[in-house]
């Protein structure tokens, strides 16, 4: 005679969440361990400086004296909007972002989409492309300033062959010593925006390339049709880091113009450097960087908003 056990329900423990084949995964203390050093890191070089900044702005802070000083109120912000450097070195800005953002999307789309296509050897485009962004901004400044040289540098062969003068010097000129800064970031930093178009471009599947060759569409209907729609989010991740990045120009123009001539080249964090070491006033340069930090932002999220509103039409649709 055999006996049958009653099914009696065991309990399960639902507090802790399941992995694959049953596993539990504990939340421990240790695990906090591995974030305390970034977490600190983080806190006191992060978020610590930029809440400070927030109310050193309120106040007339200087580096003659300890503390935040005496009482500003918005004395420190109305200064600002009625300096007229203070808009100089924004508008310096925003054209420095306007020559160098568009060329640094399209030329490292392209070159991408190029680069894609080639069988074999593709190391070495890579290498190649993204070798000068590792490089510092001091050793990038220096090889195009030696470039840059009147007469005896390198630009002064290509300069004339199309028939211009350089005995002046680009950086030199006020008219074109931006232009110069925007061709030397332009070299340094598109590496980075093709390598990431180039990992999106391989999370493409070929068969979808084949199908559409199938059906008789060219390359550049394939580019048109194909990449540029499947690229949305990568096209949207490289616009918004790019322009943020230009936005907080500082190092190149520093290192090959120090805002020059006269005060051409003078950027938004030249002049909040200026005021803060040059003139000790921490306060007033406070103030100009949570302006800066609100225009960032602000682009920062009209960007976003405009590449979600594209993707939702061309879901839509």
């Amino acid at each position: 005679m055999t006996t049958t056990s009653s099914a009696v329900p065991r309990s399960v423990d639902t507090s802790q969440p399941r992995l694959r084949g049953g596993a539990v995964r504990h939340r421990t203390p240790q695990a906090w361990l591995f974030l305390t050093p970034f977490v600190v890191f983080y806190v006191a070089f992060m978020i610590g400086p930029t809440v400070w900044m927030f109310f050193a702005s309120f106040f007339h802070t200087s580096t003659v004296h300890s503390g935040l000083g005496p009482f500003a109120g918005l004395d420190n912000y109305l200064e600002m909007f009625g300096r007229a450097d203070f808009w100089s070195a924004l508008w310096h800005t925003l054209q420095f972002t306007l020559y160098t953002v568009p060329p640094l999307v399209i030329l490292s789309f392209v070159m991408a989409v190029l680069t894609n296509r080639v069988a074999r050897g593709q190391w070495f485009f890579r290498l190649a492309f993204f070798l000068p962004f590792i490089l510092p901004s001091a050793t990038i400044s220096l090889i195009w300033v030696f470039v840059f040289t009147p007469s005896t540098g390198l630009w002064s062969l290509p300069a004339r062959m199309v028939g211009l003068e350089p005995g002046a010097g680009i950086l030199s000129d006020p008219s074109t010593a931006m232009i110069g800064i925007a061709i030397a970031t332009i070299w340094w930093t598109i590496g980075f925006n093709f390598v990431l178009f180039l990992a999106g471009l391989q999370d493409i599947p070929r068969e979808l390339y084949e199908a559409a060759a199938v059906d008789g569409a060219t390359p550049w209907q394939q580019i048109v049709r194909l990449t540029v729609p499947l690229l949305n989010r990568t096209t949207g991740l490289v616009i918004l880091l790019q322009i943020i990045a230009s936005l907080k120009i500082f190092d190149q123009v520093y290192l090959m113009t120090e805002g020059g001539p006269g005060i051409s080249t003078q950027v938004a964090l030249g002049l909040i450097t200026d005021t803060a070491f040059t003139s000790n006033r921490i306060g007033a340069a406070s103030a100009a960087s949570v302006l800066l930090f609100l225009i960032i932002l602000v682009i920062a999220i009209i960007q976003q908003v405009v590449s979600r509103v594209g993707t939702a039409r061309e879901e839509g649709s």
